[in-house]
């Protein structure tokens, strides 16, 4: 009662609130064109928000803000002129799209039976076997139905070699030496005869290369011809970047 609307004596705001609500309204007010002067005099380029700091605050003496900002890091170029790098290859050969398309296939391919026939490299051997070393069975050394892929170089050492010629049902005695680095230690460098017996020999049978082929492996396909196109584009996306990896770490090196 007795103030105009919107209008508080100052002595009377004063003792309600304190001298500090009018400071920090005044310095709301004030900031931001100070935080603008105080840039363009310091030629600072911010990304992002300061961190205000008052640091005082006294009735008759001049304020002190400080603000904490990060600030564009500031490059120099080095001796560029007559840097040179070696040129990249980034050409798409025929050969480079078949081996795509052979591994497509193989990741495609099924394990048939071979009846009757003789194992070999790249033939997978349905395997039971038992190992002892100077006669006696180790932990791990025994298992039963067992795929194994000869030529995967999965087991130790030569065990693989000798299965290659024999057939399903075929009993077959391994003899092999563990290798010195085996992770086993009670069994590096030992030798050791594992008893197998073949159970089945499967052979990979590679999908056809036709329009069903590049659909099954692609759904954006409706084409071998668009398969190859398509792998040619994604190799070729490959080798310019790897191109321009080359050259970026040729630059700076």
């Amino acid at each position: 009662p007795g103030f105009r609307k919107g209008k508080v004596p100052r002595q009377i705001f004063t003792k309600m609130y304190g001298e500090e609500a009018l400071y920090e309204d005044a310095l709301n007010i004030l900031l931001p064109d100070a935080y603008e002067k105080a840039v363009e005099d310091t030629k600072i380029e911010p990304v992002d928000q300061p961190k205000i700091n008052v640091e005082s605050m006294e009735k008759g003496k001049p304020w002190v803000v400080s603000a904490d900002v990060t600030v564009k890091p500031e490059v120099k170029l080095g001796d560029y002129k007559g840097l040179s790098v070696p040129k990249q290859n980034t050409r798409v050969y025929q050969k480079d799209v078949d081996a795509e398309l052979e591994k497509k296939r193989e990741s495609q391919a099924e394990l048939v039976l071979k009846e009757g026939k003789a194992a070999e490299k790249g033939d997978t051997v349905v395997i039971d076997f038992e190992g002892t070393v100077d006669g006696k069975p180790f932990d791990g050394g025994k298992a039963e139905n067992h795929s194994l892929e000869l030529g995967s170089n999965s087991f130790i050492p030569g065990f693989e070699d000798q299965l290659i010629g024999h057939k399903a049902d075929d009993e077959v005695e391994v003899k092999v030496t563990f290798p010195e680095d085996y992770q086993a230690k009670d069994l590096a460098g030992k030798d050791a005869i594992f008893k197998t017996q073949i159970h089945e020999v499967k052979t990979k049978e590679l999908p056809k290369l036709d329009d069903d082929f590049a659909k099954d492996v692609d759904e954006d396909v409706d084409s071998l011809d668009e398969l190859k196109e398509k792998i040619k584009d994604d190799l070729k996306d490959q080798k310019k970047n790897e191109a321009r990896e080359a050259i970026e770490d040729a630059a700076i090196s």
